[in-house]
């Protein structure tokens, strides 16, 4: 150790750093990011590759073997991923730690463009239809609000004001990095009120307990007796984008009520954005669909005969 400080402090040369002090640095360096936990998984994939080696020993030959593993495997975009981060942490080592003279070069594939699938009325019918009670309020409030899987959940009491009518996502939540407001319709209002009581601090709870997955068993069964297949949570949020615009609403407008403030929305390229009370954006909720769901309950259960009949009328009209 000694004899490697005099050589950098008195020769100027440059320290011989490891892949693992390298990575673990940029993490603390990138701990505020969004993306903090998928990086530290990817990190702890590469360690099979690259656990205890020199900076300077790693090649562009050996990079794109890993890139070439991870496209084996998975798709474009995550063998993308997988390289950008690579490529991040020699960067660095390289541009302001100078630990290394000069960073491999490293060449990415080539992606296909983002799958937009919006789901007809009649398909959310559906599925509304075959849905579980406590998931089928989730899916209506995502159509009524265009927020993420992680947002709905993840709601809590503290985040909405049903006086008002708005809410919001904190940054830290939101995928743009930003407080996200939320405007409100009176569906989207009506169906919070219904979950009022059931919980302290969460909005969509199961069995007294916040919900944290929907891709679940439950989930699954409902879309195979729908008859829908290939389906993600996102298309939930397509789907919302695309009725508001059917109905007129305008695309500034649009953007200004999503989760996206410093990305394109339909096509739309980027504008300046213009911060507004949330309140003045409710003109458009009402143009949603009106989706409303007739559904007896008896003692907070729903009722006996509807559920052995199973005719449960969703109604869903643009």
């Amino acid at each position: 150790m000694k004899s490697e400080g005099w050589r950098v402090q008195k020769l100027g040369g440059r320290p011989k750093c490891t892949w693992d002090d390298t990575g673990f640095k940029w993490l603390t360096g990138k701990a505020h990011k969004c993306t903090h936990r998928d990086n530290v998984l990817k990190l702890a994939w590469l360690q099979q590759n690259l656990r205890g080696r020199l900076l300077v020993s790693i090649t562009r030959d050996e990079i794109a073997a890993i890139g070439r593993a991870t496209l084996a495997t998975a798709s474009g975009a995550t063998a993308n991923c997988t390289l950008a981060l690579i490529r991040s942490i020699l960067r660095r080592a390289c541009h302001e730690r100078e630990w290394i003279g000069k960073a491999p070069k490293i060449a990415m594939y080539p992606e296909s463009r983002p799958r937009v699938r919006r789901r007809q009325a009649e398909q959310v019918t559906t599925l509304l239809t075959e849905l579980p009670a406590h998931q089928r309020d989730i899916v209506l409030f995502a159509l009524a609000t265009g927020l993420r899987q992680g947002n709905v959940t993840g709601m809590k009491w503290d985040q909405i004001d049903l006086k008002c009518e708005t809410g919001f996502v904190p940054d830290e939540d939101a995928k743009c990095g930003e407080d996200t407001h939320i405007s409100l319709s009176d569906f989207a209002v009506a169906l919070l009120v219904r979950q009022q009581g059931r919980h302290w601090e969460h909005v969509f709870t199961y069995a007294g307990k916040p919900i944290k997955y929907v891709n679940t068993k439950a989930w699954q069964d409902a879309l195979k007796r729908a008859g829908i297949d290939n389906v993600r949570w996102h298309d939930l949020c397509h789907t919302w984008a695309s009725w508001l615009v059917q109905n007129g609403t305008p695309l500034y407008d649009l953007q200004e009520m999503g989760d996206g403030s410093r990305r394109t929305w339909c096509g739309v390229t980027r504008t300046w954005r213009v911060h507004r009370w949330p309140s003045t954006l409710r003109w458009p909720a009402p143009c949603l669909p009106r989706i409303t769901t007739q559904v007896r309950y008896k003692s907070g259960k729903m009722d006996q005969t509807q559920k052995q009949k199973k005719q449960l009328r969703v109604n869903v009209t643009a």
